[in-house]
């Protein structure tokens, strides 16, 4: 065969696609790192933001980081690659925080949605449902349930169609799922906490709606529309971003269980994988950023930074500024200073400087 010199198109094509797909998981990788990095450094330097009702966004973006220190980096290896090239005992380890990292993502989100729940239904009653303990025993329910679903599950063999957790091909490396698997999983981490989820945003949407009537009332029309637009607008993003990054990943975990692994098409696979892997960078800009407290400690935690680079910069004018003032001043002082001469009888005698003493 004859070479010409130049690049099939095919290879070529090959690579662009090689490089804009992976420009696009480097960018949502360090979106999502960046993003929950931002929300615990906010929570930790306000206090205003340490309270029970935002210890379920932390606890979102701690897992949500999580997933993109230690899931994320080798996820986009694996795509990109093509092959699984860290042997089959990390392959276990990997999957099992794939797995149980997502699913304490999701059960947090439902969390968040009772807290929020009982917080517009029965604000009066909220400090007394919602407690430090019950907070604690709902966040050591979530890890249980994740655990249980992911460590658990995976090295006893339980997703595994043949009764153990290992793979015929090492060159792949994704989670095994059986029918059982399939439908517990599909059920406990996701379909359930969906249901549940449509519900209390519902009723919260309805509240909100209510009140904007009653305000309306009492206050102009348009500022009634534009609170109930913005609750609307609010709980629309939040519902629809978990639906459309999970539904189709759980409806195909779900079909690849009850059909077998190889069910579905491997590049269909790894695009509804990522749209899952997309909700934990968007969960900041949902939880966090659209909260009126965390923005404000966006603005300060951003403006210190701002303003202690622009002190650093001034504070070094001023000193210098000082500086040659009071050199000034001192040079002056020097040569206006009188001259005191001490006698020994006790009397004191004062010459300006520049007369000359006689």
């Amino acid at each position: 065969m004859e070479s010409n010199g130049t690049v099939p198109s095919c290879c070529l094509d090959s690579t662009v696609f090689r490089v804009t797909v992976s420009v696009i998981l480097t960018i949502l990788i360090l979106i999502t790192v960046a993003g929950n990095v931002v929300v615990c450094l906010a929570v930790s330097l306000n206090r205003q933001l340490r309270s029970l009702t935002n210890c379920f966004i932390v606890s979102l973006a701690v897992t949500d980081l999580l997933l993109g220190l230690l899931v994320l980096p080798f996820s986009a290896i694996y795509q990109l690659s093509f092959k699984w090239s860290f042997g089959q005992v990390f392959c276990n380890i990997y999957t099992s925080l794939d797995v149980m990292l997502c699913t304490a993502s999701i059960l947090n989100l439902f969390m968040i949605s009772l807290d929020r729940y009982c917080a517009v239904t029965d604000p009066l009653r909220y400090p007394v449902l919602v407690t430090p303990v019950r907070v604690a025993i709902s966040l050591v329910f979530i890890w249980v349930i994740s655990i249980t679903l992911s460590f658990l599950s995976i090295h006893l063999g339980w997703n595994s169609r043949n009764g153990t957790s290992r793979g015929n091909d090492t060159l792949k490396c994704k989670v095994q799922v059986n029918e059982v698997y399939g439908l517990v999983d599909g059920l406990v981490t996701f379909y359930l906490p969906l249901f549940i989820m449509c519900i209390t945003y519902y009723r919260i949407f309805k509240i909100a709606r209510e009140q904007a009537k009653r305000i309306n009332h009492i206050s102009p029309w348009k500022a009634a529309t534009i609170r109930e637009h913005k609750a609307t607008v609010t709980l629309a993003a939040v519902m629809g971003a978990f639906i459309i990054c999970w539904f189709p990943y759980f409806t195909a975990f779900v079909y690849r269980g009850l059909r077998g692994d190889d069910a579905i098409n491997e590049v269909i696979e790894a695009i509804v994988l990522w749209l899952g892997y997309a909700n934990s960078a968007l969960n900041p800009i949902l939880y966090a950023a659209l909260n009126r407290d965390f923005r404000t400690a966006y603005q300060q935690l951003f403006c210190c930074r701002l303003a202690s680079h622009n002190s650093r910069k001034t504070s070094l004018r001023l000193n210098n500024s000082l500086l040659s003032r009071s050199q000034s001043r001192e040079a002056r002082w020097q040569e206006e200073k009188p001259l005191k001469l001490q006698v020994w009888s006790g009397t004191e005698i004062t010459v300006p400087q520049g007369i000359p003493d006689r």
